[in-house]
């Protein structure tokens, strides 16, 4: 009796003591089949059987997989439907199983046996679960000592084991799953990173071209591109591609690639959506496209041509505030192999054209209702007296209040800078007479000169004579003196445009401010003559009271 109670002792502690190597092998490593196999085993040995199986149940709650096995007749990967043999049972029943006889017993099932090679004489099985839910179960076939049946004790001690392993299965499960889920949170987050790596950088005001886009989730479907081209037009787009997910995201980084790449030789926006529509049918998974509005606008007449591949119709709003719509007259990019895209004229005269995505109109108010076309309409005339960038992330400030259903993206191409610069002033600027300040100031007049309807040559060189210029006034004007402001204006005027510069730094001699000798070959000196080669006219005037110099320059705009 004493050496019963002493072997029953023992195998508690055994027990106890491979449950903690289990829970431990469990959180030592992510290789879930290697533990469950190191943990079969040992659940084997200390029942004594000959062989041990580990059953899951599929998802779909109709077969049972063997994911595990020791013995000599391994059958990992064996598929029973749930529906038979003892296994099945055990996870239908959700209750230990122990057979004496398996040739004698009705639920026995010989198919393992049949592949395997193996004798099932008795047999012990017991569920495991886990949340009260049966994920599987562990099975001992035929006992090594004694009768060769399995006793009550075994079926306590594969209760215990089964329903740790159940447990510790499920927990490592989980961890593998937030393991997966942050590595795809890292990948998505990429993508997006990627994504955004792909639009636009916004230009200083007063560029007439604004765009923003708003993802639904990490990663967008949705696209826009504003490219000045070398004539100083501007080229525009805007696109949706259709579904969800890394593979619209995938679609729109391959398109939004193609837009950018083409349009630097191809300016009809027509052939353009022609040649992408080749490139998306060709290669675009089955049953997606890409709906794309793109566009020219040129900053000197107002004049915008623009091209709609099955997009959300653009929305014209006058300088009086009415509005009209242009639909699209040709299918998605993607659908058809060969397709004709016509193209369409839009004088804007001062007024605003808008593009967006259904992400927009699809918008949910409080009432339920979808945004709609009014409702852009609305916000328009809300925030038509602020500058086309202000106004267009005004507008999807407001809607992103909304429920979205989509990704939300809205353009603008704005005819008031080219407005204001006939009517005068373009840029007014005062900053610090600091070369920290000078990019900045570069931007902001590339834009300017590029509202005017410059040509990109035209606006580097007005560019770097500016910089030239702004730099003499902080190394020589402000050479000894405590560093003050810089005022920058430029205004436009019939052909040409007028650069003013305001220091207010000691007056200067005008006539000791001349280009040196270009045989003198010493370092520095040459910025004048870069700045005379570059603008059509450059002269000293008398400032106004309070200031110390001003310097005027002319450059002509054909």
């Amino acid at each position: 009796m004493a050496e019963a109670v002493q072997q029953t002792s023992d195998e508690i502690q055994d027990a106890f003591a491979l449950l903690a190597e289990m829970t431990q092998g469990f959180a030592d490593t992510m290789d879930l089949d290697a533990t469950l196999a190191r943990a079969l085993a040992s659940i084997r040995d200390l029942v004594d059987a000959e062989e041990g199986s580990l059953w899951m149940l599929e998802p779909d709650g109709e077969q049972i997989i063997c994911v595990a096995s020791v013995g000599l007749h391994p059958i990992d990967g064996l598929r029973l439907p749930v529906s038979q043999g003892i296994v099945g049972k055990s996870v239908r029943e959700c209750a230990c199983q122990q057979v004496f006889d398996a040739s004698n017993d009705p639920h026995f099932s010989s198919q393992a046996d049949d592949e395997s090679g193996a004798q099932t004489r008795s047999l012990l099985c017991s569920p495991m679960t886990f949340s009260d839910e049966v994920i599987g179960a562990v099975e001992m076939i035929n006992k090594r000592s004694g009768s060769g049946c399995f006793e009550m004790s075994d079926a306590h001690l594969l209760k215990v084991l089964a329903s740790s392993a159940g447990l510790a299965i499920a927990n490592a499960r989980l961890s593998a799953a937030k393991v997966e889920h942050e590595k795809v949170r890292r990948e998505m987050e990429l993508a997006a990173e990627i994504q955004r790596g792909l639009l636009p950088e916004s230009r200083p005001a007063p560029f007439p071209i604004y765009g923003i886009n708003v993802p639904a989730r990490t990663v967008s479907g949705d696209f826009f591109d504003i490219q000045t081209l070398a004539n100083g037009r501007i080229a525009f787009c805007l696109g949706d591609v259709s579904g969800k997910g890394m593979n619209a995201a995938l679609l729109m980084a391959k398109t939004a690639s193609l837009y950018r790449c083409l349009v630097k030789t191809i300016e009809r926006p027509a052939e353009l959506l022609c040649r992408l529509n080749s490139e998306v049918y060709e290669t675009a998974t089955r049953g997606m496209f890409v709906t794309m509005a793109a566009g020219v606008y040129d900053p000197q007449s107002g004049v915008v041509c623009i091209s709609n591949a099955g997009h959300e119709p653009p929305l014209y709003a006058t300088r009086e505030g009415s509005f009209s719509a242009t639909p699209a007259d040709a299918p998605p990019l993607g659908i058809l192999p060969d397709c004709d895209f016509t193209e369409s004229e839009i004088q804007l005269e001062g007024g605003t054209l808008y593009l967006c995505s259904d992400g927009l109109t699809e918008a949910i108010g409080g009432d339920g209702e979808s945004l709609g076309s009014e409702g852009l309409e609305r916000l328009a005339i809300r925030y038509r007296g602020e500058p086309v960038g202000e106004r267009i992330t005004a507008i999807v400030d407001q809607v992103g209040e909304l429920l979205l259903r989509d990704d939300l993206t809205l353009l603008g191409v704005s005819d008031e800078p080219r407005y204001a610069a006939l009517e005068g002033r373009l840029l007014e600027r005062r900053f610090p007479a600091e070369a920290g300040q000078l990019a900045s100031v570069r931007k902001a007049v590339e834009g300017c000169v590029l509202s005017r309807g410059a040509a990109q040559e035209t606006a580097c060189d007005v560019v770097r004579a500016v910089d030239e210029a702004c730099q003499n006034i902080i190394r020589h004007a402000y050479a000894d003196e405590e560093k003050g402001d810089i005022v920058l204006e430029i205004d436009s005027q019939p052909g040409g445009l007028i650069v003013s510069l305001t220091d207010f730094a000691p007056r200067i001699d005008p006539r000791c401010v001349k280009p040196r000798d270009l045989d003198d070959l010493r370092p520095g000196g040459l910025g004048t003559h870069l700045i005379r080669e570059i603008m059509d006219s450059v002269e000293f005037l008398e400032p106004p009271p309070g200031c110390g110099n001003l310097l005027r320059m002319i450059k002509r705009i054909d």
